[in-house]
């Protein structure tokens, strides 16, 4: 496979994802709350070809690692920008009988009541903020991702407007962008009671660009669920969200997608496009 298109990392789960339900209920599976100990691996570092003026976290889909898309995004035209991607723990994913994966969180069941691993999730966004954390004060900073990696940085968004985690503790990075292909927005229901309760949320909320891209022809995630999550978030006052569809694509990226990324990313980012930019 060409190494502009990237998809599913894991290929004998593929027909098993497709009946995935993503807007369960906001607490894990028996209220779980003691916090466990994840080892994220390797993280690789594109690093910008020009002036430094954005850092953007990229995460991986299920089963694959930060090193695959690195390859990728070593080559689109964006030369502003510097690309972490870390790789997800490696633990053993209930939907899969307990065998072992790159996740960035656990699935547990294939139901409309299927419960969302709050913790995990948690957990993920908590390893994203770190990563982003040491980046100076006039770098604009966002998170992105493919699957589970683009329910991971969508979950971070949310995390943002409501300035803390599902735990409670403090979001800290103030995200410039959020960036979805082919996944979803984790824990749907619970999003509107945190973000009426919060001082400040509905402006971060209305405030946050957000692009989801998702192929119509999607095995895996069906695309009625990023649909779905664009109206969710808009109707939980996301106001910059921005959804695109295309036809014949299945659970893989293609180029057309990343140049409408690399677009998008370049206007909400205020990068600097000029050959200037480069030095």
């Amino acid at each position: 496979m060409p190494s502009s298109f990237v998809g599913f990392g894991i290929i004998g789960s593929v027909l098993l994802l497709s009946n995935m339900s993503f807007t369960g209920p906001s607490m894990a599976s028996g209220g779980k709350t003691a916090s466990k100990a994840f080892d994220f691996g390797k993280t690789v570092v594109v690093k910008p070809k020009g002036k430094h003026q954005a850092t953007v976290v990229w995460l991986h889909g299920l089963g694959d690692n930060g090193s695959s898309w690195s390859q990728l995004l070593e080559t689109i035209p964006l030369p502003n920008i510097k690309w972490i991607c870390p790789t997800a723990p490696t633990r053993p994913v209930t939907l899969f009988g307990g065998f072992p994966s790159t996740a960035w969180f656990d699935v547990e069941e294939l139901s409309e009541d299927a419960p969302d691993d709050l913790e995990g999730l948690d957990a993920a966004a908590t390893h994203v903020a770190n990563l982003l954390s040491t980046e100076p004060a006039d770098i604009k900073v966002g998170i992105g991702g493919f699957s589970m990696g683009a329910a991971t940085a969508l979950y971070s968004g949310a995390c943002f407007s409501v300035g803390k985690y599902a735990n409670g503790n403090p979001f800290t990075s103030n995200l410039s962008a959020v960036v979805g292909l082919s996944g979803w927005l984790p824990c749907a229901k619970r999003w509107g009671k945190e973000l009426e309760g919060v001082d400040g949320a509905a402006d971060r909320a209305a405030a946050l660009p957000i692009l989801l891209c998702h192929g119509k022809a999607d095995d895996v995630v069906s695309h009625k669920y990023g649909e779905k999550s664009s109206h969710a978030l808009s109707s939980l006052g996301f106001k910059d969200v921005t959804f695109k569809s295309y036809s014949g694509l299945g659970h893989y990226t293609i180029p057309q997608e990343m140049d409408e990324v690399c677009a998008w990313l370049s206007s909400k980012l205020g990068l600097d496009t000029s050959s200037s930019s480069l030095k």
